[in-house]
């Protein structure tokens, strides 16, 4: 796709994951500070790519009650709640909203044989329907 911080010289590649929406998915791990803190640190072109976001948080090695201190924003969000020191794993989705994914926003479902060389009464990958 066009890279949504500079379309005109740049290439943005990402891989995707199979839903109704064109999802983005990104992830890490991070170590807690002092104040059972940390800020983490999204791509520049995060924002500009994606919106909707949800967010996933697992606490490494013990429990505790970790939640969104501060959400998205500049491309950056506070998890907090934590013990300082521990490692937390942490998710991040967004729905793309980027002028590709805007103009050509994905069919969830569609019947063959209409606007599509799909033929009714026929698969897609006949292969992995005989036994």
């Amino acid at each position: 796709m066009d890279h949504p911080l500079d379309p005109k010289n740049k290439i943005l590649r990402h891989s995707f994951v199979e839903s109704p929406d064109m999802k983005n998915i990104y992830d890490g791990v991070t170590v807690l500070n002092k104040e059972g803190e940390a800020l983490v640190e999204l791509p520049a072109y995060f924002e500009a790519l994606n919106r909707d976001f949800r967010y996933q948080l697992t606490p490494i090695g013990m429990q505790m009650v970790l939640y969104i201190k501060e959400e998205i924003k500049n491309n950056k969000f506070k998890i907090a709640g934590g013990k300082p020191g521990m490692k937390v794993s942490w998710q991040v989705t967004g729905v793309r909203k980027d002028a590709y994914a805007l103009k050509h926003p994905i069919i969830v479902e569609e019947e063959k044989g209409k606007n599509n060389p799909f033929k009714k009464g026929e698969y897609l990958q006949p292969d992995v329907f005989r036994k």
